[in-house]
């Protein structure tokens, strides 16, 4: 799968953006207190200082080794902080200087912690500085010499240290989001792309429960529709390869938006026919199903007509659609193997629908007796009689479909008649309001051609008849 992995985003390892010693702060915090030890010659208070503060620390230096901060190893370092700056009784300079340290480990530690840690801090230094006052009884006078200074300087190294740090750790995300985001972007461009391979009743119940996906199948009731084109062939003698093209891309792409209305599983193209149908993955209950199917068929017949008019004034004549329609149990879901799986159905009902189509006439619908149970009572049908199909030993009674405008009269919403240098065609459900004086004036302009031609036509023959008698005299 290189293709995949080219486009899973890099994961962070264990140790990644992990600093080899997390916690500069504890070496500021035990140079303090052997600071303090030296400059006060080793007295009582500044030794146990120094071995309260330098174990503990010493031994989150080794737990914590190559380890990501944590909000129990910051609360230690904190009361460690809060202890000496307590213990100092709050001298300036080396106070305000381990505080800046204890806000650096606040600010780092999470905003979920900063209440809890603060209290702690606090609580800690408060009580320190009374048990250092009860204990030693003397104010420390820890601001003369070089001690204070060297303190202040080893804090604001620490400072910049973890301004540089965390700024180099925003730096990195920064890369990295935008990194993700490419990715990302192709991935979605990606998918967008493979998705027109895929019957939309297929890919988004993967993509929105992130189901697996294995070869598996199932038995279920569904209408299954075949069409192709009648003429196709004959056209495609004649045609040059660019024309032939884009006839036929004109016809999938109408029919797929019709097929998409309707909520049809689109199964496949073979080369100019198509095969849909219902029951599967949603299915509205089988005769639901079978209605529309039925429903597409006609709107898919409807707009066939409205491609043929376009296509004779390119001068391409005589392309009609066929379609065959059943309802039965079939076998449907993913065929193939591990690597390459494809959705589609298998079984005897399949055959029989591809078998309807091919005895199908120009613009003809047939339908099997399981789908005619079904429909026949929302839609007018004649039975069309009984077919000897190929692979099947009696005999198939097949019903045909009428078009359900063809029998309103006035209010038909087609209407559609062709003679002889005559063609007809009105679609009136897809008319605009601003369309029909346009229409009106160039029916108008043709009565008039009609009635001129008309009178030619007769003085012509008049003349003709007029030098008729003459002659006879």
């Amino acid at each position: 799968m290189p293709f995949l992995d080219m486009l899973r985003p890099k994961l962070p390892s264990k140790n990644e953006g992990v600093c080899r010693f997390d916690y500069p702060e504890v070496f500021v915090l035990i140079l303090t207190v052997v600071l303090l030890a030296l400059h006060y010659d080793f007295r009582p208070t500044s030794m146990a200082l120094l071995v309260i503060t330098t174990l503990p620390s010493l031994m989150i230096l080794i737990y914590n080794y190559r380890r990501k901060m944590s909000f129990w190893t910051s609360n230690i370092v904190i009361i460690l902080f809060s202890v000496v700056v307590g213990s100092l009784q709050f001298c300036p300079v080396i106070s305000l200087s381990l505080v800046f340290l204890i806000g650096i480990r606040i600010i780092i530690s999470g905003p979920e912690n900063y209440l809890k840690l603060i209290t702690v801090a606090l609580v800690t230094a408060i009580v320190f500085y009374y048990v250092s006052t009860i204990l030693d009884g003397t104010d420390m006078d820890c601001g003369e010499g070089w001690l204070s200074n060297t303190i202040l300087l080893a804090s604001m190294v620490v400072v910049l240290c973890q301004f540089r740090r965390v700024y180099q750790e925003y730096t990195g995300y920064k890369v990295r989001a935008k990194q993700a985001t490419g990715r990302l972007s192709t991935m979605v461009s990606v998918i967008n792309k493979l998705t027109r391979f895929v019957p939309p009743q297929v890919w988004e119940p993967i993509v929105r429960a992130d189901s697996p996906v294995s070869v598996s199948n199932k038995r279920a009731k569904l209408t299954i529709m075949f069409s192709d084109i009648i003429g196709f062939t004959e056209l495609s003698d004649s045609l040059s390869a660019d024309n032939l093209a884009d006839i036929l891309n004109t016809y999938m792409h109408c029919m797929t938006l019709i097929a998409n209305k309707h909520g049809a599983v689109l199964d496949k193209f073979i080369g100019d026919g198509m095969v849909c149908f219902f029951g599967e993955p949603d299915s509205r209950g089988p005769r639901q199903d079978a209605l529309d199917c039925v429903a597409m068929a006609i709107d898919m017949r409807r707009e066939m007509r409205t491609l043929r008019q376009k296509w004779r004034l390119m001068g391409f004549e005589g392309l009609y659609i066929r379609i065959g329609i059943t309802t039965g149990y079939c076998h449907v879901g993913n065929f193939g193997s591990n690597n390459r799986l494809s959705y589609t159905l298998i079984g005897k009902e399949a055959n029989l629908a591809a078998r309807l189509e091919a005895s199908a006439g120009k613009d003809k619908i047939l339908v099997s007796e399981s789908t005619y149970d079904y429909i026949c009572h929302n839609y007018e049908c004649h039975h069309a009689g009984a077919f000897q199909l190929k692979g099947f030993d009696n005999k198939v009674n097949a019903w045909q479909v009428l078009d359900p405008d063809a029998h309103k009269g006035h209010l038909s919403k087609w209407v559609d008649h062709t003679l002889p240098g005559f063609n007809l065609h009105l679609n009136f459900k897809d008319m605009k309001d601003d369309d029909y004086q346009d229409i009106r004036d160039r029916l108008n302009f043709a009565l008039e051609r009609i009635e001129q031609e008309q009178e030619k036509v007769a003085v012509t023959i008049a003349a003709e008849a007029k030098h008729s008698d003459n002659h006879h005299k």
